[in-house]
């Protein structure tokens, strides 16, 4: 036990020492409720440990580790071997090598867990679109489109009309906008050659 502390409280270890409960002390407060996970997120900080889509407050978290731990192991090692003397630059230089090389491997599979979600797909989505009749008309109970999404896939949606030009299969329909308690499309004649987009 003594040996361990010495090791932890003596150069090099002891830079990561201080390091890691400072690290500590932070998870401890978030877990509290007291700070948030992402109160030291910086993309210039993740950049610079070569972590970048994993949170800066991981991926230094697991450095200091890594550090303190090569820093430790390897203070001790040589101590035991007898070549204590003048080692402590060396096994400084080496524990932040190793820690930056097993940081960047080990965030490499977390980066899918903290890319941001993308929203999921919405009807509301398909406000907007033009759309082409599937059914033989299309009234205010009845009728079927399909519409492409912006991602280019295609769905089949409940479309509904009222009026005197009356949609009916193949025509060209504007979907302008959603019932959410009838689940269904209001639709619309739509003519390209009056879209002042085309």
């Amino acid at each position: 036990m003594e040996e361990f502390i010495a090791a932890a409280f003596g150069f090099p270890a002891v830079v990561f020492t201080f390091a890691l409960g400072v690290v500590v002390a932070y998870w401890l407060l978030v877990l509290l409720g007291a700070a948030e996970h992402d109160t030291l997120d910086t993309d210039s900080g993740s950049a610079a440990l070569g972590t970048l889509g994993v949170p800066f407050s991981v991926s230094v978290s697991m450095f200091t580790a890594f550090a303190w731990f090569t820093g430790l192991a390897g203070t001790v090692y040589l101590d035991r071997a007898g070549l204590g003397g003048g080692t402590a630059v060396p096994v400084l230089l080496a524990a932040l090598i190793v820690a930056g090389v097993a940081t960047r491997i080990c965030v490499a599979p977390l980066r899918g867990f903290f890319q941001p979600d993308e929203p999921p797909p919405s009807r509301q989505d398909f406000i907007g679109l033009v759309c082409v009749i599937r059914t033989g008309r299309v009234d205010d109970r009845f009728g079927q489109a399909e519409v492409a999404a912006a991602d280019g896939s295609t769905a089949i949606v409940q479309v509904r009309q009222t009026g005197d030009d009356p949609l009916s299969h193949g025509s060209t329909g504007l979907l302008y906008a959603y019932d959410e308690p009838g689940e269904f499309f209001w639709v619309a004649p739509y003519d390209s050659a009056l879209d002042p987009r085309a």
